[in-house]
């Protein structure tokens, strides 16, 4: 059909077709790809979540695969609806011994609180794992140290429902309960302990520091933010920002900086969100230009503080050694990460409180 010249030119010179036929297919995969994506959904598709007034630059990227994942602990939560008092029941505080929390709860309703109690914190023990293993004419002793740790830990618990309302029930009711912290474990996980000096060749200032440590979430920052910020008070502030600045005795020098930026890489880790969710990026020192979340996060501070030093480390006397910090003897403490465990919210917003209202106020509980 085609001319022999034409025909021995072509044996002489051939052609490499196999490249240019594996691009298009390649180019034709791609776009079919792409169109399968538009055809069907973004699998990583992103939101943003917006956490101020428009045009101020704090919006927040949020992964929709992240949103979608449940905190797998949602699923153990207990829904038990108290059994509500007609008047005249006989109470805890009368029926059994030494009760000085909870007795004026009625009995169906205090043991109702103990069986949940038993769940959240001892489920493998059980009711001994406080009360011991005698049987229940011994159930009022105070023989173990857990009985008088979960007693002033209840009084605990009815403080933060009733008195930090601001942080807890921000957007919505929520509340706290045992099972916040401790998720079916004795010891909650994401408490603390003092671990400095975490390197022991100096001393000073870089005896804090320069060691990688969970406490500084595995950076080189300074290891003892927690315990100056959510237990001695000290104030969180970064230095001045001018170069060459006459410091004044107080002003925040480039160590409290450090340590700042130590304790703000923990609450990041803590609740799963970066540093737009409190601040402004556009103005990120300046306090008069923060999200609503600095309000909230900045209650949550002197909540943990108070929470740290009016019930946690008054009970170090009553603990054994082995529920003591490794380096210091020291008692456990609580930071944001032991509630929040890498959420927004303790257990994504889950209303916890509403089944239990006898946690939720150190008073009389008000049963709907």
């Amino acid at each position: 059909m085609l001319p022999k010249w034409f025909d021995k030119w072509n044996k002489e010179n051939p052609t490499n077709v196999y490249g240019p036929a594996m691009l298009v297919g390649v180019a034709g995969a791609a776009v079919f790809a792409a169109a399968v994506l538009i055809s069907y959904g973004q699998p990583f598709a992103t939101e943003s979540l917006q956490t101020g007034p428009r045009g101020n630059g704090m919006s927040v990227t949020e992964f929709k695969t992240d949103l979608a994942t449940p905190d797998p602990d949602i699923a153990n939560l207990i829904e038990d609806e108290p059994y509500i008092p007609e008047g005249g029941e006989a109470l805890a505080g009368d029926i059994y011994q030494n009760v000085q929390v909870l007795g004026d709860l009625t009995d169906d309703n205090f043991n109702r609180l103990m069986a949940a109690m038993t769940n959240w914190v001892a489920p493998d023990q059980g009711c001994a794992y406080c009360h011991g293993d005698g049987d229940t004419e011994t159930y009022g002793d105070d023989t173990l140290y857990t009985k008088v740790v979960a007693r002033r830990m209840i009084e605990m618990t009815q403080n933060i429902n009733e008195n930090w309302d601001g942080h807890v029930n921000a957007n919505k009711q929520v509340g706290v309960t045992c099972n916040t912290c401790h998720r079916g474990q004795n010891v909650p996980s994401d408490i603390w302990f003092k671990v400095t000096p975490v390197n022991e060749t100096v001393a000073g200032w870089p005896a804090v520091q320069n060691r990688v440590t969970p406490l500084s979430q595995y950076t080189s920052l300074p290891s003892d933010a927690l315990e100056a910020y959510l237990v001695n008070y000290e104030t969180i502030a970064v230095h001045d920002l001018e170069s060459r600045v006459d410091n004044q005795p107080g002003d925040p020098l480039i160590q409290q900086a450090e340590r700042t930026y130590s304790l703000m890489n923990y609450f990041a880790n803590s609740l799963g969100r970066n540093c737009v969710l409190c601040h402004n990026t556009r103005a990120f020192y300046d306090g008069s230009q923060v999200t609503p979340q600095w309000g909230t996060a900045s209650m949550g501070i002197s909540m943990v503080q108070e929470l740290n030093n009016d019930y946690l480390l008054p009970l170090g006397p009553e603990l054994p050694e082995n529920r003591l910090g490794p380096l210091h003897g020291d008692a456990p403490k609580v930071a944001c990460k032991t509630c929040h465990k890498g959420y927004q919210q303790p257990l994504q917003g889950s209303n916890v409180i509403q089944y239990w209202p006898e946690l939720a106020t150190t008073g009389a509980p008000v049963y709907e």
